[in-house]
């Protein structure tokens, strides 16, 4: 689980700077003590200022999660950075952004730092305080029949700013008057009670557990805890005694109203409960202390080490009562149970969920075009050390070294599952390498839909696999070619055999949004026109028909050849020319492309290209030449079997998925309808073959998990 420590310290970056400004800020001591101690509760972490970057910032390192994976948890010390309210500021940006967190919600924030309606419902609840008013200015009127000596402090201020106490009217005045010019803001004025003042910690949700009791022994001078004293500049030490020295029957009637008030301000996780006890023993609520402090010195700290809790275990402790609060208790994997190793394989994925986007990340770096024999070479050198890391042997029969290859399990690919994942990426070579970047919601890289996301979930996968050691007993096997951008020209047939050794075949390009895989797609032809015709001046008359003029009336009747409903498209892709100076083209080269789902229809349209371009002009010359054939993707019987597999385990997981039909040729397509295959298994994709490529972030865990999940439920048992 991922953990983010917000706190407020350097940071003012808001819109505006206005208000009261925050003057509680953890030292960096403090904030580093935090983040080691959660290292080493075996947590992923890093610190945010709680500013307004913080939205940003969380999402960027807390994604979405997946149904069933602890979603990171925010460990709050935020005080803000301005406002009466800003206790709130960042619980309430958390409850929006439905991140979970340590600590109290906004609105027990807000009620714990105003003073006075803390103390209005303690009253209600029937637990003592001492008896106040509130002057509004300097001059207010006392309103209650109040004894001096009094205390005067801010009713929305905390670690003691301003606080005093006033023995009679004229200092009364003063006091008040200085908070107001402090803060523009009312005072709470209550009577003072005289006597020991303790502290009693609260840890826990259900049930709440109290700490034991903590007195502050002030020495000489005023019998209050200053914020002089708390900056610790007051020239004195403010000494901490634990437990503090009361009776049995004291100290459990401490702890109790210290729970009570808890529960009455709608606590969690932590807080502290200020106390005094007059010279006859009986306690007052002074205040709640909805974030106690963490400092190495602090009372809330103290008192935990008194059962037990040294400050890693404390802050371990804190992480784990949220945690327990938000998801209920951790239950234990037992590896030996098939159930349970799907949950550990769903463990295992979700931890290395930063792991696998950086590698993604070194992937998208490796360019590899189809015409970049270096960077395919690169990328097949790496992929073939991963494969002998993880115990994959090359399949010799099933490879070329050239355009495709074959790797399997120690259990061998006869009768499993054969994953296929080009390696390519289908653009010329030149311009500039597109970096890989990320969003909130979108992965961005170099060939990143096309290539690189469907390898990544595969070796996950095969990671995760061997996790629960079923990797080597899991028939399987990886092929994967590098010629997508010639149309499988040479790794055709190769995959065609490697399939009819498998059981299943599952293609990792692109799916669709949300989740959905491929179970039909469309076969394509690729053809090669070449016209050919006399040189001519610009605006010449002559009896020679210019080659660019009658290529462009023939191609636009390209369009009429496409039946829509039929799904067939007949498209002219790129046009290229050859002129001699200022003279015009006598020579234009284009690619015609065209798509389809019955291939009588495209036989058809064939015929109907070759009667469309054939020419009575003897001064030119037609060339018409079929380079590339995709056959389509069809459902069958054996490939419904597959999808419904597919599905259940979506559905047991809550997994987003369903089927769609896709528009371009996949290697899907050449395999023998006998063999059941699905393709689109990789995420989806968006700007696909364009330099904007992009995935959901969200689907490359959902998709590595739901091949994981299925490779699991055919490996053996045992």
């Amino acid at each position: 689980m991922k953990i983010a420590i917000v706190y407020n310290r350097d940071s003012q970056a808001v819109i505006n700077l206005f208000g009261i400004p925050n003057r509680e800020k953890y030292g960096l001591k403090t904030i580093h003590m935090i983040r080691d101690a959660i290292k080493k509760g075996g947590y992923q972490v890093k610190t945010f200022e709680g500013d307004k970057n913080l939205i940003s910032n969380l999402e960027d390192y807390m994604p979405s999660v997946i149904s069933g994976e602890r979603p990171g948890l925010v460990f709050n010390l935020s005080y803000g950075i301005q406002g009466r309210a800003r206790y709130t500021h960042v619980p309430g940006i958390l409850e929006m952004l439905g991140i979970p967190y340590v600590g109290s919600g906004p609105e027990t924030q807000a009620i714990a730092l105003d003073k006075v309606v803390t103390k209005v419902i303690l009253m209600h609840k029937g637990l003592p305080t001492p008896r106040f008013c509130v002057l509004e200015k300097p001059d207010s009127p006392l309103s209650e029949d109040l004894s001096y000596p009094l205390i005067v402090k801010p009713k929305d201020e905390s670690i003691s700013l301003g606080l005093r106490i006033v023995y009679n009217e004229e200092e009364l005045r003063a006091g008040v008057e200085n908070i107001y010019e402090m803060f523009q803001a009312p005072t709470l004025v209550e009577e003072y009670i005289e006597g020991r003042e303790i502290n009693v910690g609260l840890l826990g949700n259900d049930p709440v557990q109290a700490l034991p009791p903590v007195e502050l022994d002030f020495g000489d001078g005023e019998q209050i805890f200053s914020y002089e004293d708390k900056m610790e500049i007051s020239g004195r030490q403010v000494r901490k005694v634990c437990p503090a020295n009361l009776s049995i029957e004291e100290r459990e009637r401490l702890q109790n109203l210290a729970i009570e008030a808890f529960k009455a301000l709608g606590c969690f996780d932590a807080a502290r409960v200020d106390f005094r006890l007059d010279r006859d023993g009986n306690p007052y609520i002074l205040e709640i202390n909805s974030l106690p402090s963490l400092g190495e010195q602090a009372s809330y700290v103290f008192g935990a080490s008194h059962i037990g809790l040294d400050y890693t275990a404390l802050v371990n402790k804190l992480i784990e009562v949220a945690a327990q609060r938000y998801f209920g208790p951790l239950v234990p994997v037992d590896a030996r149970n098939e159930t349970c190793k799907a949950k550990k394989c769903f463990h295992y994925l979700t931890k290395h969920r930063d792991k696998a986007e950086e590698e993604l990340k070194s992937w998208t770096h490796l360019a590899s075009s189809t015409d970049d024999p270096a960077g395919l070479s690169a990328v097949l050198r790496r992929i073939g050390q991963r494969m002998e890391k993880l115990g994959l042997e090359p399949v010799e029969a099933l490879t070329n070294g050239r355009s495709a290859w074959t790797w399997q399990t120690k259990a061998s690919l006869k009768g499993g599952t054969l994953l296929v994942v080009p390696v390519d990426t289908p653009r010329e070579r030149g311009g500039y390498p597109v970096p890989f970047r990320r969003d909130p919601e979108w992965l961005f890289g170099e060939g990143i839909a096309s290539s690189r996301a469907g390898l990544l979930c595969a070796l996950q996968a095969f990671e995760a696999l061997r996790s629960v050691r079923k990797l080597r007993t899991t028939p399987l096997g990886l092929f994967v070619y590098t010629d997508e951008g010639r149309g499988m020209r040479y790794s055709s047939s190769l995959l065609k055999q490697a399939a009819q050794e498998a059981g299943q075949v599952l293609v990792l390009q692109p799916g669709f949004r949300p989740g959905k895989v491929v179970d039909e797609r469309r076969g394509s032809r690729k053809y090669s026109l070449l016209v050919e015709g006399q040189p001519q001046r610009i605006g010449a008359r002559g009896k020679y028909c210019d080659v660019l003029s009658w290529f462009l009336q023939k191609a636009q009747k390209c369009a009429t050849l496409s039946q829509s409903d039929q799904k067939l498209s007949v498209v002219v892709q790129e046009v290229k020319s050859e002129r001699f100076s200022v003279l015009m083209p006598h020579r234009v080269w284009a690619t015609v492309y065209v798509t389809y789902m019955d291939e009588k229809l495209a036989d058809k349209a064939e015929e109907q290209l070759h009667k469309l371009f054939s020419t009575s002009h003897k001064e030119i010359q037609v060339y018409l030449e079929k380079l590339e054939e995709r056959p389509p993707l069809l459902k069958t019987t054996q490939s419904s079997a597959l999808l419904t597999q597919l599905q259940d385990i979506a559905e047991q997981w809550k997994l987003p998925f369903g089927a769609e039909g896709g528009l371009l040729p996949s290697p899907a397509g050449v395999i023998l309808a006998t063999v059941p295959i699905l393709c689109g298994m990789a995420p989806a994709s968006r700007d696909l073959y364009t330099p904007h490529e992009a995935i959901p972030r969200g689907e490359l865990l959902q998709r590595t998990l739901l091949l994981t999940l299925f490779l699991l439920s055919t490996s053996e048992i045992g």
